[in-house]
Order: C-alpha cells, then sequence, then structure tokens
C-alpha cells in the first residue's frame, strides 16, 4: 500500500510538471492559439471531465456504505464504552475547532478574492461553465436537508447527499440494535459491499495522475502566470491552519492536561514525518502505534484508539475540505457567476466537511470526493475544482500529516485520564 500510494504521488507531481511544461512552451510560442493548441486544451478537458464523471459515480455507494460500517463498528462494547466515549467526545471536539479556524483563515485572508479578469482567467474554460447562482439557505432549510422525502431520490442526487448520510448514520445506528443473528449478517453483507467500492474507487484513483493533467493543463496554458498568485496565497493559507490546529490547538489541549507537549512532539515526530512520506493514515499505523507506546501509552487504549482514529478523525481533511470549498466559491464570485455564500451555507459546509472527511476516509486522495460532493450540494461549478489541484499533493501530504498527530493526541490525552498512575511520558519507553 506505501510503495503503491508514494509511486501514485510521483506519477501525479509529474503530470503536474508535464501540464506545467506543455502550457510554457505552448505560451512561449504562441501555440495556444493554434487550431493545434485549441485541440490539445479539448482533449485534455475531456480527461479531466472524464475523471470527474468517474469520482462523480463512486460517491454515493462509497458514502453510503463507509458511513454505515463505521457507525456499525462504533456500537456495541461496553467493556470499551468510556474509552469510546472520550475518543469520539475528543475527535468530535477538535473537528469543530478545526473546521472553526479553516472558517477564520479563509475569511480573514480571502485569498480568492481577486479582480474578475484574473478569476476568469484561473477557471480558464469559464464561457462553458453553466452560470449556477449558490443559494443561500436558511437554518430550517438546512435542517430539512438532513431529512429527505424519498431516499431513493437522495441516493440518486449528489446535492441531497446531506439526508443521505443522515439515513446511513441512522441504519448503521440500528443495525447494532438487530438481534445477533440478524446483526452480523447485516455487518457482513455492508462491510464486504463497503470493500466492494473501495476497490472501484482504488481502480479509479490510478487514473488520477490522466485527471489531474487533464484539469490542471488548460488551466495553465489559458490563464498563465495569473494563476500562481492566489493559488499560492490559497496553499499558505491552509498550511498556517494546519500548522496553527496541530501546534496551537493540540499544544494547549495536552497542556490542560498536564502532557509535556515539547516531549510529546519529539516523540510524534517519526509519525508526523511518515505521514507527510505516505500520505495515508492507514499506512502509517505501525509508526504511529509504536510512537504512542513510547510515549508510555497502554496497548489496550493504543489498540483501539489509533485505528479509530485512522478512520474517522480527519480534522486536517475536514480543514481542508473546507478551505478548497470556500476558495473556490471566492473565485466564482470573483468570476460573476456565483453569488457569495452566506454564513450558514458556510455552517452547511462545515458539517459537510466534518461528515465527509469521516465517510470517504482511508481512500488515497479521498478529499477531492468529498470536494465534489461538496461543491454540488452548494452550487459551485464542480469542474473549478482544478484550480486545486496544482497544491493537492503537498496538501495532502501535510494534512495526513495533521490527522495521524491528531490520533496520536488524542491516544495520549485518553490514556491520561484514564490510566490512573500509570500516566504517559511517567513511564515513557526510551527509543534505543
Amino acid at each position: 500500500m506505501k510503495k503503491m500510494t508514494s509511486k501514485l504521488h510521483w506519477q501525479v507531481a509529474f503530470a503536474i510538471l508535464v501540464s506545467v511544461v506543455i502550457a510554457t512552451l505552448f505560451r512561449m510560442f504562441d501555440v495556444f492559439a493554434t487550431p493545434f493548441g485549441e485541440w490539445m486544451c479539448e482533449f485534455a478537458d475531456f480527461l479531466g471531465k472524464m475523471f470527474m464523471r468517474l469520482l462523480s459515480m463512486i460517491i454515493v455507494p462509497l458514502v453510503s456504505t463507509s458511513v454505515v460500517c463505521g457507525c456499525i463498528n462504533l456500537g456495541g462494547n461496553k467493556k470499551i464504552l468510556s474509552v469510546g466515549s472520550k475518543t469520539i467526545a475528543f475527535y468530535i471536539l477538535t473537528g469543530i475547532i478545526a473546521v472553526g479556524l479553516s472558517l477564520i483563515f479563509i475569511n480573514v485572508v480571502k485569498p480568492g478574492q481577486v479582480d474578475t479578469q484574473t478569476a476568469k482567467a484561473i477557471l480558464g474554460s469559464i464561457e462553458k461553465m453553466p452560470q449556477l447562482q449558490t443559494q443561500n439557505i436558511g437554518v430550517y432549510d438546512t435542517i430539512l436537508k438532513f431529512f429527505p422525502p424519498n431516499i431513493m431520490s437522495a441516493a440518486t442526487d449528489n446535492t441531497q447527499l446531506l439526508g443521505l448520510i443522515f439515513f446511513a448514520i441512522i441504519m448503521g445506528i440500528f443495525i447494532n440494535t438487530l438481534p445477533e443473528k440478524y446483526a452480523t449478517m447485516q455487518r457482513d453483507f455492508w462491510e464486504s459491499t463497503n470493500a466492494l467500492f473501495m476497490k472501484i474507487t482504488d481502480f479509479i484513483m490510478k487514473f488520477l495522475p490522466i485527471g489531474v493533467f487533464g484539469l490542471t493543463m488548460p488551466v495553465f496554458v489559458r490563464a498563465g502566470t495569473q494563476t500562481i498568485g492566489p493559488v499560492l496565497l490559497f496553499f499558505v493559507t491552509v498550511v498556517g491552519a494546519l500548522m496553527f490546529h496541530m501546534f496551537i490547538t493540540m499544544s494547549v489541549i495536552l497542556k490542560c492536561s498536564s502532557i509535556p507537549v515539547i516531549k510529546h512532539i519529539k516523540t510524534m515526530m517519526p509519525l508526523i514525518l511518515t505521514g507527510f512520506s505516505t500520505s495515508s493514515s492507514v499506512a502509517s499505523l505501525p509508526v504511529t502505534m509504536d510512537c504512542v507506546k513510547k510515549a508510555g501509552v497502554s496497548n489496550d487504549i493504543a489498540g483501539f484508539t489509533i485505528p479509530l482514529g485512522a478512520t474517522v478523525n480527519m480534522n486536517g481533511t475536514a480543514l481542508y475540505e473546507c478551505m478548497a470549498v470556500i476558495f473556490i466559491s471566492q473565485i466564482c464570485v470573483s468570476a460573476g457567476i456565483c453569488a457569495e455564500i452566506s454564513l450558514t451555507t458556510q455552517v452547511m459546509v462545515i458539517a459537510l466537511a466534518l461528515m465527509t472527511s469521516v465517510g470517504v476516509a482511508g481512500i488515497p486522495s479521498a478529499s477531492l470526493v468529498a470536494i465534489a460532493l461538496i461543491m454540488g450540494v452548494v452550487g459551485i461549478p464542480v469542474e473549478a475544482i482544478g484550480i486545486i489541484w496544482i497544491t493537492d499533493r503537498l496538501l495532502d501530504m501535510m494534512r495526513t500529516s495533521t490527522n495521524i498527530y491528531g490520533d496520536a493526541c488524542a491516544t495520549v490525552w485518553i490514556a491520561q485520564t484514564s490510566q490512573g498512575t500509570n500516566k504517559p511520558y511517567s513511564t515513557q519507553i526510551e527509543n534505543k
């Protein structure tokens, strides 16, 4: 898995490099204005749109089965009730803080607030995009979206996925209340179905480099260097928010529980670097387990919280999804194809980011699926997602480090409040 993920990253990096080189040559020699240049852009557009359709095709089955399986695996065992409740509480609290930070950073910096000409250049094929208007949804309308009148209709409409996710949560909860015979049958069915869609998703993600090329090359060719400033500012803004959450928010929580912050960061540095290099919470599991055990966390706590966190604790992913959607909406507003989204709609983006970060967790570039989903819900042209692919690889690595560092912080905090006198770092195992 690690080798395959690393190979994919190099392929995507190469695809971006090729798109930059082609775009530079096209603009240097004015090829983009020739029939051949137009054909190349149209063909690249076709590849990008084809990949986006493949992603859209798998959204509903993947998200619904993932959420059902997640809820099934959370319930039932009384022996883990105490640790489980603390774990979920920590993940929910830090997740809310993370998306709250994302709103503050993206609305204060406003990296997508540019002049109309630059915004249209960034979007590239702006004249081919539908003139969609973002609907500002009220509080009651937002609540009603959790209750679709027809679940089958919701399953065929990406704009109603909020209700589908809620329905999947309800299913997962009530499956745990069935008699053991039926609960086991349901569990086996949903887990096998989810495994099937994960396999399909893995297959689709093999075409990620082609999709990246198709989505980025036309943008580079048509926009030139005008895209660099806003996208670079977006990159810096996301990195700043991730670092703040990772080293300020988490440090405050740990310090309030009398956990030595500096020693903790030093002990967890191997998992931070591993997460950055693999870009996979699951692939980093062995290193994460080793680091928290060296901090003095017992096997029973680490064995529960770390695997759970690798699948449901996606603070960095939720933060990034929220910032990406609002950044793209700012670009679309600047280009004049969307109305500015209201605070209520931004709150809905937060809710969707939190839920989808869990619903599509564990797959490569899961945030791309989730961002496309959220954009569809709030009425932003999905094709505009291409403007963030330029920075997605590096940000994917950084948010993975944030995710697994959050898993480790949760584990150490829970051990601090659950292990009695045997506190973390009081029995720390030194690196040999």
